[in-house]
């Protein structure tokens, strides 16, 4: 079973929810704000696809940030921002069979339907 990581009020991870139910794949649902978010469980998703994948830069919460906290941005500082502000990780984060995708393209939604995420 693939675990779908996300917002609730998230659009995009909506989407993706629905499409899951409507192709008939199981899935669980994990609000990364309400839920929390484990940080063993982000070092996962930074070691598979890098935390420059996963920081949303062009998200609310990004754009509320002081410039000092933007600034000179690595993995370490992005880690710890993804970690107090879970809102800034791209979502929606699917894991499934020890694979890691992010967003909900084309080419996510036809691995979901072979079985590979």
């Amino acid at each position: 079973m693939i675990t779908v990581y996300g917002l609730k009020n998230c659009d995009t991870c909506r989407k993706a929810r629905k499409w899951l139910d409507a192709e008939g794949i199981q899935h669980q649902f994990h609000d990364v704000r309400a839920d929390g978010l484990e940080p063993e469980t982000l070092n996962g998703w930074i070691e598979s696809v890098g935390w420059e994948v996963l920081l949303n830069r062009r998200g609310t919460t990004w754009r509320k940030l002081p410039d000092t906290d933007k600034g000179g941005i690595d993995a370490a500082s992005a880690r710890r921002l993804m970690l107090e502000h879970p809102a800034m990780i791209k979502r929606p984060v699917i894991v499934g069979e020890g694979n890691v995708t992010v967003g909900f393209t084309d080419d996510i939604k036809a691995g979901l339907k072979e079985g590979n995420t």
